[in-house]
């Protein structure tokens, strides 16, 4: 799986941005999950349009994600390319 990062440092956070094919699109917002310290996911367009907003915080687990689980699969089966944009907690 081949991504295009790009990142910004802002105040306590820091913005990374993840170019990905629409099939891989759930296995690296998995990927990105797991290593943790996420505030925000930002799914968008090949246009920058944003598609999806995914707030994360700490205690949201499994049965809270399934709505967004199901969004993220219907956006990959959509797009050919989009950007993941995580913005990360600095502090953590």
């Amino acid at each position: 799986m081949t991504a295009e990062t790009t990142e910004t440092v802002e105040a306590e956070a820091t913005t990374e941005e993840h170019k990905v094919r629409g099939d891989n699109l759930v296995a690296k917002v998995k990927e990105l999950i797991r290593e943790g310290n996420i505030r925000r996911i930002t799914i968008r367009n090949d246009d920058g349009k944003e598609l999806v907003e995914i707030p994360l915080t700490i205690g949201v687990v499994g049965t809270l994600l399934l709505p967004a689980w199901a969004a993220i699969g219907a956006i990959a089966a959509l797009v050919t390319n989009c950007s993941i944009v995580v913005e990360r907690d600095e502090d953590a």
